[in-house]
């Protein structure tokens, strides 16, 4: 692959900056949103709710004067895990809300009990009824809440119920994620007082009320980190256009010690691969370390990589059903306990395969650019709710990838598989 590709608005951010517009009490303009299923089935809630909301390309301009706090009990909330901001935002709003269990690719256990601490913390009466979170409060009032894991989600959905609370609010052990800062810089720009954003101590003086604001969204450090790794496996020399290199400095620090080189200036990358790529031992962190969703695309390139690569995951354990289709495409890799230990190099063969969920998706393409022949990948819906046109994107550096619609038989047999 050859050329240059363009990275979207984050995702991550995305799915937190639409419902916190609920909170604004006029009009709220988000740009360089990305145009994936996820920010659209948003949207469409904020609509449910009596919002208006217009979309011209990649921005949204979103009236929350006639929102009420609507139910909002399963539907579209099940297709995405990141509806849980709802509860939040909704919260802060209203002093009520009502919302499903979320959805969104199945990652083992992902609990939501920091969420409900902080709420209660706040004051809300939390309960769970018919499998829809119930959140009821006469008012808000600031508390000092310490978050027992690092959460990104928590630390986000505390901070939106917290910025119109009364009095003072403390998150300690909050999440540090650029996203998280993102949320911040749009609820400050609509009066919120937050401080501390990006270290483990975030302080909210509570505000009565908050106005319309516009807002553009950051570069997505994931979608960047994916292309990065498809050019290290399969590029030439790729421009990575649109990145703050500071977000991927845990995996830029990984590819570097394989052997890929890097050029950084101003907002892009140049990455050019060298031959043969050495293996390397990754873990997850929470950041600025390695990033989790990043973990599965780049166990597809360490197949590439001479000797053995371990790969850990310490935040989401389960998130290695990617093994087993990348083992289809003749892949050397052994799971032992929460590790993938990855053997190379080895050629991958082009094979049928399933997306299980958003990032498997994206290490099954990088699979198949490297892979002899054709690899055919299902699950498409995963995919889609995180990259903006992947396969033109591709596409545009050379790759020989499209789509086609699956037959009436094709789906039955995918069915009974």
């Amino acid at each position: 692959m050859n050329g240059k590709v363009r990275i979207s608005g984050a995702k991550n951010s995305a799915v937190a900056l639409l419902p916190a517009a609920i909170l604004a009490d006029s009009d709220v303009t988000i740009e360089g949103l990305p145009e994936i299923s996820d920010v659209y089935t948003l949207g469409d809630l904020l609509e449910e709710i009596g919002g208006t909301v217009s979309w011209d390309g990649q921005t949204v301009h979103i009236n929350p004067e006639k929102m009420i706090a609507m139910p909002l009990p399963n539907g579209k909330v099940k297709k995405l895990r990141a509806s849980y901001y709802f509860m939040g935002a909704m919260l802060g709003k209203f002093n009520k809300a009502v919302i499903g269990l979320p959805g969104g690719c199945f990652l083992g256990p992902r609990p939501i009990d920091q969420h409900i601490k902080g709420f209660e913390a706040l004051g809300a009466e939390v309960t769970n009824e018919q499998g829809a979170i119930y959140l009821r409060a006469n008012e808000l009032r600031g508390a000092r809440i310490y978050l027992d894991v690092v959460s990104v989600g928590a630390t986000i959905n505390i901070m939106l119920a917290a910025v119109k609370a009364k009095g003072k609010t403390i998150i300690e052990n909050a999440a540090k994620e650029p996203e998280i800062i993102d949320v911040a810089t749009l609820l400050t720009n609509m009066g919120a007082k937050i401080k501390g954003v990006g270290t483990d101590v975030i302080r909210i003086e509570g505000v009565s009320s908050l106005s319309g604001c516009r807002h553009t969204i950051i570069p997505d450090r994931i979608e960047a980190g994916t292309y990065i790794i498809a050019a290290a496996s399969m590029g030439k020399e790729v421009v990575i256009d649109n990145v703050i290199p500071p977000h991927l400095e845990s995996l830029l620090a990984k590819l570097r010690e394989m052997g890929v080189s890097i050029e950084e200036s101003g907002e892009q990358l140049l990455i050019t691969p060298n031959n043969p790529l050495k293996s390397v031992d990754i873990k997850t962190l929470v950041y600025p370390g390695f990033p989790t969703d990043l973990q599965q695309p780049f166990t597809s390139l360490l197949t590439k990589a001479v000797n053995t690569g371990v790969v850990t995951d310490t935040i989401y354990s389960a998130r290695l059903k990617h093994i087993d289709e990348l083992r289809r495409m003749n892949a050397s890799i052994k799971v032992e306990g929460g590790s993938a230990i990855v053997s190379g190099p080895v050629q991958l063969q082009g094979a049928k395969v399933n997306a299980t969920d958003l990032r498997a998706g994206a290490a099954l393409i990088v699979a198949g650019l490297m892979a002899n022949g054709v690899t055919e990948i299902t699950g498409l819906d995963h995919i889609d709710r995180g990259y903006e046109k992947i396969t033109e994107k591709l596409t545009n550096l050379g790759a020989n990838i499209w789509r086609e619609e699956m037959t009436d038989q094709e789906i039955i047999q995918l069915q009974n598989s």
